[in-house]
């Protein structure tokens, strides 16, 4: 239970309570996605804290272990906690508590002490369960739906902007909740941009890179493919077919105790390796993902050391950008077991070309 994982770092940690106040980490923690109010586990109670408009769906969807509540004053609820527990140590988010709200607790708390527990409960969140992993896995589905939908559908004429729009449609009627993140969706020299934003210009020859996700009950997916608008040449296909070497190598890597620096290493040296590639893959191999887009951990070159766990999800993504010309990324998502990984996406990699 996400409950007890964090009830064993409040005691790692020495703390007898810890309030939450990151939206996403309340959503992992109560199973419950609010916007206004916050959480406050002790070593044996859980309290939900919200307002009239959270209440009634709270109490229906939250996990059952915590006591859902709508004080009127949030303060006075707390301190009659903090008081009937005897609580003397309070854990806080440091690393997305503001310095104003941190002192503000520590005046209005002035009983307890604020101890700051830093990423601790982001760090609990990198191991996903068979839950989260199937929520995972049904917005992947919904995006390779819509991959699948669009290459139906597109023509040379389109638009990036009407790309982008057509793809997130197909998510949203296939079922997604939202999107995972702006849809990114450029053509021609735009295709260098890793994170380039969707034009309302007809698409260009060349490279069309599109990266792109579902959300579904809070968690993302994220996939990248990059097909070609008109006739691909030599060059387009050497390109092509360097990024998915690169991508496949890495896939086969990866497993339980793989290294993410080694990971990233080994696919920036099968790009480096062709004279006229070398160093434009100039992002990281990868990042986890969950009920956040970019999560750790990273596979990165300053990630030597750091080896990766069962149920730990991670993109794998080379890319190479030839700024002023065009670029290419690939990109999968994928979940670490202990003989190898599941593979999220099902979208072809085969060079497409759109004429």
């Amino acid at each position: 239970m996400r409950i007890t994982k964090l009830r064993n770092k409040m005691a790692e940690l020495n703390v007898d309570a810890v309030i939450v106040l990151d939206e996403l980490n309340q959503h992992y923690l109560s199973e419950f996605a609010f916007t206004d109010g916050l959480l406050f586990i002790t070593k044996n109670t859980a309290h939900l804290v919200t307002d009239f408009r959270y209440y009634e769906m709270a109490l229906g969807k939250a996990n059952k272990s915590f006591e859902i509540v709508m004080p009127q004053s949030r303060k006075e609820y707390l301190k009659k906690v903090i008081s009937d527990e005897g609580i003397k140590t309070v854990g806080f988010e440091g690393g997305s508590v503001s310095y104003q709200t941190y002192r503000s607790y520590c005046e209005e708390y002035s009983e307890c002490e604020f101890i700051n527990i830093g990423d601790a409960i982001e760090v609990i969140r990198q191991i996903k369960s068979a839950d989260e992993i199937e929520k995972m896995q049904r917005a992947q589905d919904i995006t390779d739906a819509s991959l699948a939908h669009l290459l139906k559908f597109i023509t040379p004429n389109m638009t990036e902007l009407e790309v982008a729009v057509e793809l997130e449609y197909a998510m949203r009627k296939g079922g997604a909740d939202s999107f995972a993140f702006e849809t990114i969706a450029v053509s021609g020299d735009a295709s260098a941009l890793p994170h380039g934003t969707p034009r309302n210009l007809k698409l260009r020859p060349g490279f069309l890179t599109m990266d792109f996700g579902a959300r579904v009950e809070g968690y993302c997916s994220d996939m990248t493919r990059t097909i070609v608008i008109g006739k691909a040449d030599e060059d387009i296909k050497k390109l092509y077919n360097t990024v998915l070497k690169a991508q496949t190598a890495a896939l086969e890597y990866l497993r339980e105790g793989a290294d993410c620096g080694e990971a990233d290493k080994i696919a920036r040296d099968i790009i480096d390796s062709v004279p006229e590639y070398k160093g434009a893959f100039g992002h990281s191999l990868g990042h986890s993902v969950g009920l956040f887009i970019h999560e750790s951990p990273r596979l990165y070159s300053r990630g030597f050391g750091r080896k990766l766990n069962a149920g730990e999800i991670v993109t794998v993504e080379p890319g190479i950008y030839l700024f002023g010309k065009y670029g290419c990324r690939i990109e999968d998502m994928v979940a670490i077991t202990e003989d190898g990984i599941h593979n999220f996406t099902h979208s072809p990699k085969d060079l497409i070309e759109i004429l």
